[in-house]
């Protein structure tokens, strides 16, 4: 059985609203990186968050859709788009930005529920595609002020680029648990522009 918060570990009681709310998505987030979601329970989550698991089923039905609100609050605001002038600059700080992201407390938390039995949840399949949905969508307007510019191959496939900029660092921490930093997130960079740059992320043209 997995163990609940140590008492070190349990907020003090917190008001009411929105600062619930806060509370408890903290806690969510908390017991998902120290525990995964198979060890998750709402008892824990309320315990850590200081409030009582009634409190926390008055607005979530359940672990699953604590969850999805947990992770889903961070999706719109965890990686700005840079806009540097520059695509070398551009690309480098989205692939820092990535790693900070997921070596953090959210990134950890999404980590561990993704290499669990969550990813069979339709929420929580449906979060996770628009988890990287939103992140391609708010990251191709950098690859468009590229080709703009003429720094990069008209016809370069922002969504390839990005995946080709992302899958490195993705790999690093999905599959063989490696540690990740700006010299990964770097080279992931240097890696996808020098692939655009040749024209393999270029879509095929049309016959006309």
């Amino acid at each position: 059985m997995e163990p609940g918060p140590s008492p070190s570990d349990r907020a003090r009681p917190v008001g009411r609203g929105p600062k619930v709310r806060a509370a408890v998505l903290a806690a969510t987030l908390a017991e998902l990186t120290g525990g995964g979601y198979a060890a998750l329970t709402v008892d824990n989550v309320a315990h850590r968050a200081g409030v009582h698991k009634t409190t926390v089923y008055r607005r979530w039905k359940d672990r699953e859709s604590l969850v999805v609100d947990a992770l889903g609050e961070h999706i719109a605001a965890d990686i700005p788009a840079p806009d540097t002038h520059a695509v070398e600059t551009d690309l480098r700080e989205l692939a820092r930005s990535l790693v900070r992201t997921m070596t953090g407390t959210t990134g950890q938390a999404i980590i561990a529920t993704m290499l669990s039995d969550a990813v069979r949840v339709p929420e929580i399949a449906d979060l996770r595609r628009r988890l990287f949905d939103d992140r391609l969508r708010r990251s191709r307007p950098v690859i468009a002020r590229a080709v703009e510019r003429g720094e990069l191959p008209a016809g370069t496939d922002p969504d390839e680029l990005l995946k080709t900029l992302a899958a490195p660092i993705y790999f690093r921490l999905l599959i063989t648990a490696e540690t990740v930093d700006e010299t990964t997130a770097d080279d992931a960079a240097r890696v996808a522009l020098a692939a655009a740059l040749a024209g393999a992320l270029s879509r095929p043209r049309e016959n006309s």
